[in-house]
């Protein structure tokens, strides 16, 4: 019996639509570590760094269009009201040094979920796929707290981007 309770409360066609982009996303990052794992390579020797260089990619990105290294500018260029709704995401507190984030749904859980995967493939592959997030926030000079997630569990995910 799988610990990890994952289900969206809201639900309509449009945001549906949204999460389905980022399941075949997750889908994805699965098969490669999948496909890797039957090659005898640990996927997070490989799979942590590769989707953190995405993460610092986005990252540059998001601070040049938002003109600033303020998390108040990372909650308004990646956490805006459509990625808000995707996720169910509650914003518990926004400052220029800290952003705290309550996640109650993950589509990426729900893709893994879907493929078969184990509660601890579910965790490694969370592991893997924060690694973005935290590229995110390296670029806001930030660091990244994860208290709790969906994935290992928890009824939430918790984040937490703080200055260094």
């Amino acid at each position: 019996m799988s610990n990890v309770k994952n289900e969206a409360r809201i639900n309509n066609p449009l945001l549906n639509a949204v999460r389905e982009q980022l399941e075949h996303r997750a889908t994805w990052l699965w098969l490669l570590c999948d496909e890797a794992e039957k090659r005898g390579l640990d996927p997070r020797d490989f799979g942590s760094a590769a989707v953190k260089r995405c993460g610092l990619v986005q990252g540059q990105n998001l601070v040049y269009k938002g003109k600033t290294a303020s998390l108040k500018g990372l909650k308004k260029t990646l956490f805006t009201l459509p990625a808000q709704l995707v996720f169910e995401m509650d914003i518990k507190n926004c400052t220029d040094d800290e952003l705290e984030i309550h996640f109650h749904y993950c589509p990426l859980v729900k893709a893994w979920q879907k493929a078969g995967c184990t509660d601890e493939q579910i965790a490694m592959l969370c592991d893997i796929a924060m690694c973005g997030d935290r590229g995110i926030g390296e670029r806001y000079y930030a660091e990244l707290d994860l208290p709790k997630t969906i994935a290992k569990g928890d009824d939430i995910c918790h984040l937490r981007y703080h200055k260094k």
